[in-house]
Parts: structure tokens; sequence; C-alpha cells
């Protein structure tokens, strides 16, 4: 995660205040509407489509997966989606309890808690996606370089280099040891997080995180030359060109780039502009810049893994617990298509402590899932793009995913995206199909403010702070994805009126 949010006065009345102005919005859209009519050719060769952006999430710090409430978050996540690696911070933590010196100074490992956390990923078959980080206090130069996170982590530089690459390697052969190298081989292994920002605090942040990542790199490749090493992790789309030009250079072994963008991040900080970027835009088109600093590198086929995104770095409750996501993560995966191999959404669970203990169920968190498992309209936005085909049908259309699956059937997502802070309008969609059968039929489900969301309800039973439990099964079932809708395609020609932040997925059987 980028930053802990601030001035954050009130979740309650911040919540309030957002599911009052989506019930407005929904009333102003019912004058104001816009149409547009999609030309879809059943009978186009398709290309393929990977499910690129549910392969992995992110999550909270690594001590969290060994709570019952993570590990039921986590299985009802991949029961809905593609779900194949986990990414989370602070391995090292002193929490986690991995190193220690004795009295002589000498390194002292324990990986009690370490087996523990991903042996319940792999029982729940999700494997871990590394982050190593954070540094333990008596490996720290600096026992006061604390993050402002609410669990402390310390961002210093190792006291000794040396200590620091014996540790990456200790830890990476125990693993190899335990689960065998050909599981670890399908891993990654990824340096730091946002070196670029107060995560490091190396000086130069950017020479000594490069000191960092070479120690690790040829720790984990010592090992075993299968295991997977990449980095810079870094915030806001930065350095990748950089550091790719200095894996060149020093012959430091890397297997993949990442980095991580927000929606609201702004264009100066990842493109040095002073451009007025949509959040809508924002996301893929910092992906495109990376993808293209890749194809001028000297390593022009490196694996690009977008370890970090979602629409909003601080906790804004009518962005990311509202039903804006799906349009959101539907025109994303449309714009990111072909660009990168996996985006990591951040997070699939509330059960997150970043910014301290949870406070209220619906606080802008980023989680699919909400405090107490109540599905968020994202979850339900997860569970429709899943279900996506894996080859694309090309269309003339910035609201709509035309897929195929395996079966021959066709599975086409359209959306309404607006703003969060904008009314939005109704509009009107009209799917002209050309190579159906005449007898063709449609399902039809649709997400939105009042369809697959626990907010209305929420609103309705005066937002409490903390639900007993009767209000929140009442919450659970209100957010319960509606069941999908026959529709009749009549003379090749299926129209649908979504409002403001909806998404709808059209299934077409054989």
């Amino acid at each position: 995660m980028r930053r802990p949010s601030s001035g954050r006065i009130s979740f309650r009345i911040a919540l309030l205040l957002a599911v009052t102005a989506l019930s407005a919005a929904t009333l102003r859209s019912q004058i104001a509407s816009t149409s547009e009519t999609v030309e879809i050719n059943a009978t186009a060769p398709p290309h393929p489509f990977p499910h690129f952006w549910e392969k992995m999430f992110g999550s909270g710090r690594a001590i969290l997966s060994l709570r019952e409430s993570y590990r039921h978050d986590l299985r009802e996540t991949k029961r809905i989606t593609g779900f194949e690696y986990v990414r989370f911070h602070a391995i090292f933590h002193d929490e986690v309890g991995l190193y220690d010196e004795d009295t002589a100074g000498k390194s002292v490992y324990n990986f009690s808690y370490i087996d523990q956390i991903y042996d319940g990923l792999l029982e729940n078959n999700v494997r871990p996606f590394v982050e190593l980080s954070f540094m333990p206090k008596k490996l720290t130069s600096d026992p006061n370089a604390l993050h402002p996170f609410w669990y402390k982590p310390n961002v210093a530089p190792p006291k000794d280099w040396n200590k620091w690459e014996q540790l990456i390697e200790a830890f990476a052969r125990h693993l190899v040891e335990r689960y065998g190298e050909d599981e670890v081989a399908n891993w990654y292994f990824e340096v730091w997080n946002e070196p670029n920002l107060d995560f490091w605090g190396g000086d130069s942040k950017e020479a000594t995180y490069y000191d960092l990542y070479d120690h690790a790199a040829r720790a984990i490749k010592r090992v075993s030359a299968r295991l997977r090493i990449g980095g810079p992790a870094t915030a806001q789309a930065a350095w990748v060109d950089r550091f790719l030009a200095h894996c060149k250079e020093k012959n430091v072994p890397v297997d993949f780039v990442s980095s991580h963008v927000y929606g609201n991040d702004k264009a100066e900080d990842v493109f040095g502009t002073h451009e007025n970027i949509s959040r809508n835009e924002l996301v893929c088109r910092a992906v495109k810049k990376v993808h293209q600093q890749i194809a001028a590198s000297a390593y022009p086929r490196m694996p690009l893994i977008w370890t970090e995104y979602n629409a909003a770095y601080n906790n804004q409750p009518q962005v990311t617990d509202s039903a804006y996501m799906g349009p959101f993560l539907a025109n994303t995966i449309r714009e990111c298509d072909g660009l990168t191999e996996i985006m990591s959404y951040w997070t699939f669970s509330d059960v997150f402590e970043e910014q301290g203990v949870v406070k209220t169920p619906f606080y802008g968190g980023f989680g699919i899932l909400a405090e107490r498992s109540i599905p968020k309209p994202a979850f339900n936005d997860f569970a429709l793009l899943h279900r996506l085909g894996d080859t694309r049908l090309d269309v003339s259309s910035d609201s709509a995913l035309v897929t195929r699956r395996k079966d021959g059937s066709l599975a086409i997502a359209v959306w309404n995206l607006s703003l969060p802070e904008e009314a939005g309008s109704t509009k009107t969609l009209t799917l002209h199909f050309n190579g159906l059968p005449q007898a063709r039929s449609a399902r039809v489900s649709i997400v939105d403010d009042e369809h697959g969301s626990p907010l209305p309800v929420y609103k309705q039973l005066g937002a409490p702070q903390s639900p007993t439990p009767a209000q929140i099964a009442q919450l659970r079932k209100a957010a319960a994805l509606p069941a999908a809708q026959p529709r009749a395609i009549d003379d090749g020609t299926l129209t649908l009126r979504l409002q403001p932040r909806a998404l709808a997925l059209v299934e077409i059987t054989q």
C-alpha cells in the first residue's frame, strides 16, 4: 500500500454522505441519459485474453494471514476468481519472529511463523508472491526509521549488507527445503515495496535500493537459478527504465519488473506533466508507460507484473466501497489487455491494519470484502468478470468487452462509467449481433448502486459503526449477487438500460 490516509474525521459521516450522494445521483440520472450501439460480429476471429486481472491480489501484512477471518476471505475470493497468488508486506517484520542475533552478533533464524503463514496459503491453493520486506530491528542501521503505518515497519538499510544477503539466502533455502524446488520455482520474489517513497530510508534512495536489490538477487540465485527475482516495486510507475539499465550494466539477475499506480496519483508524480488525468484513465496510461520502457530496454521481453493498483490510494468510501468499482475494473481490463502479465488489485480483504484497527465496516477500505466478510460491489464485479471467456473479439466501443469461452458461448461485459463525484446519466446500450442464430437468448447479470451492494441497507440501518450479528447477516444478504435474468435477442438486437456506475454481464450460450 502507498501512504497512510489523513484527515479522516468520521468514516461513518463520510459513508452516509457517499450513499446519500449516490442515491441523489440515481434520481437525477432518471432524467439525463445517453445511448450507444455496439456492433458485435459473433464469428470474428478472437485473440487470446488471459485473465491477468484476477491472478493475484494484495492483502494486509504477513502476520494477518494467520487469522481465520483473513483465510475465510481468501477462500471466498478464490471461490469467485482465478486467484493464484497473494502479495503482502512485512514478512521480515519482528512480529513474524524470523530474525534475531545472539550475544556474539551471529544471525539466528526462526521459521515457525513463516511456515504457518505459507502453509496456510498453500493449503488454500494460493501461492505467495513474496515481497522481501521490511528490516528486522536487529539488522537495521537505524532503529528509529519507522514508517507511520500502525504496525511501524522499519525502512532503513541493513547495518551489514552481508547479513542482509545471508538472511535472504537462508530464507529462500528454507523454503526450498520445506516445499521443494519445483514448488518454490512457481513463486515470485520481489525486493521491497515502493522504495521511491517513505518505505525506504536509504540515502540516496535509488542507489541504495540497487544495493539492496543486488544482494538479494544474488542470494536468491545461489539457492536456485530457477527462483524468480524482480523489482523495483516502485510507486507511481517510477525507476523501471533505470532499474533495467542498472541490472544490465552490473549483470544482476532479474526475471520480472514490477511497479504500482493508483487512479488518484498525480500526473506530475507519474509522468512529470501537469495534465489533469482522470482516475478512469491514469492506471493504464501508467502501465503503458512502463510497458514501453521495457520494450525499449535491453530486456524487451521482460515480464511486467503490476503488483499494486486500485482507483484510490487513500480511503474513499464513494470509490472503493461503491458500485463505481465495476465500470472502473472493466475499463481498466479493456485498456490494459496485452500490456502486463498480472495486475494485482489492492486488496482482497479489509482484514487490514495499515491505519489501525478497522473502526467501521465501510470506510473506503481497499478490500473487495468489508469487515466481517461483507461483500462490496467489487466482490460481485470480480465474480462477473471471472465469467468472461479466454479469447476476446474486438469491438469499436469503450464500454464493452466481448469474449468467447471454450464452449463457444459469448460473455460480454458492458458498463456505464462515470466518476464517483459525478451524478452520471443513464445509458442505453444496444448490442447488435451479426453471425448469431436467430433463436438465441441471453442471461444478464447487473451490479450497480442498488443491486449487489450492501450500502442501501447499511444506510437504512443508520450506518451502525458496529453492526450486530443480525445486521451483519442482513448486510451479507443484501450484498448477494442478483440472479441472472433471461433476455430475448430480437432480430439480432439486445438493448440494456444501465444506471450510472453499472456493470452488466451478458451471457449467450450455444
